[in-house]
């Protein structure tokens, strides 16, 4: 079998190619811009997924492919970029899946097509994307859906809605929550029951390997959460006592939090990673059900305190990173 994963370069492609390597399972093709053969456990394919994908090796329809490749970072990088990775990105993957007779795909898609409010979601709430990130990812979900319903009986589609992702190699919101609580930058804005939807990056793959022998033919999908899902406070407590920090992080009014960060950015506070839409972003939930995997007959390998004091392990246990 080969295993085909566009932007496999990136945090959660690596932790898969990884996870397959440790497996001994098949071939491993890594398309992306960035190079990266990781070691020698991937082949890598230079690939822009902006435009048609050319590849002249001998793909069968028992192969699957992992749609990772996605512009996603919010705030940075202007509306049009979104549209022109994750859309044009979708339509060429699916004409190469089509070219070739390829009947599994995985795709990575995001919490960002339900919108910004504090009700929880499952998989049938209505999305309502109010990003141009949250957009792009909404149409290229039913690019991808498009593609199953054409052979509805043979095609297996598997969409993921994953939490935040942390792990080694994140350089996301969860290392950026673990400095500045140890560098005493973070404060609590406005609230401290703020819910933060996430998942460990080794349990998102495991969990992807685990639904290509699971699931029927048809689309599934899945919001990629533990259950229930955490508040900032118990994230930070966590996160604290998984790496032995003690700190008081104190609360303060959310509205000051923003100009403060308005004020810092304008400053040059950008390479603090302080930002008033990232505050903005802060103080409001992700509040995403993960039942659906919880009761999927997946067990997982880490519980929360344990994923985290992983990731610390993986760190040499001196940072989060």
């Amino acid at each position: 079998m080969n295993y085909i994963i566009f932007g496999g370069s990136g945090f959660i492609g690596t932790h898969l190619i990884n996870l397959l390597s440790n497996n001994n399972q098949g071939n491993i093709y890594n398309l992306d811009i960035v190079e990266n053969n990781h070691g020698g456990k991937s082949k890598f394919i230079h690939c822009d997924v902006r435009n048609k994908v050319d590849i002249n090796i001998p793909f069968a329809e028992n192969d699957v492919i992992f749609n990772f490749a996605a512009v996603h970072t919010t705030p940075g990088h202007p509306d049009h970029e979104y549209f022109e990775t994750n859309i044009w990105g979708a339509e060429n993957i699916i004409d190469f899946a089509e070219k070739c007779n390829i009947k599994k795909i995985i795709f990575t898609s995001s919490i960002a097509p339900y919108g910004a409010s504090e009700d929880v979601k499952t998989e049938k709430t209505l999305p309502t994307p109010n990003t141009p990130y949250g957009i792009s990812k909404l149409v290229a979900e039913k690019i991808h859906t498009a593609w199953q319903a054409k052979d509805f009986d043979n095609r297996k589609l598997t969409i993921l809605r994953p939490g935040v992702v942390f792990g080694k190699g994140e350089n996301g919101n969860f290392t950026r929550l673990y400095w500045g609580i140890r560098k005493k930058r973070f404060l609590y804005p406005g609230r401290k029951d703020t819910i933060k939807a996430c998942i460990y990056v080794k349990e998102l793959v495991r969990f992807m390997l685990y639904s290509l022998d699971s699931q029927k033919n048809g689309v599934e999908i899945y919001n990629c959460s533990y259950y229930p899902a955490y508040t900032i406070e118990q994230i930070s407590n966590s996160m604290m006592k998984a790496t032995g920090m003690k700190r008081n992080i104190p609360k303060i009014p959310g509205g000051l939090l923003k100009t403060a960060a308005s004020v810092i950015g304008m400053a040059g506070g950008k390479a603090l990673g302080i930002h008033p839409d990232r505050v903005k972003k802060l103080m409001i939930s992700t509040n995403i059900s993960g039942e659906k995997l919880s009761l999927s007959g997946y067990v997982f390998q880490y519980t929360f305190d344990q994923a985290l004091e992983d990731w610390f392990e993986d760190n040499a246990r001196q940072f989060l990173k």
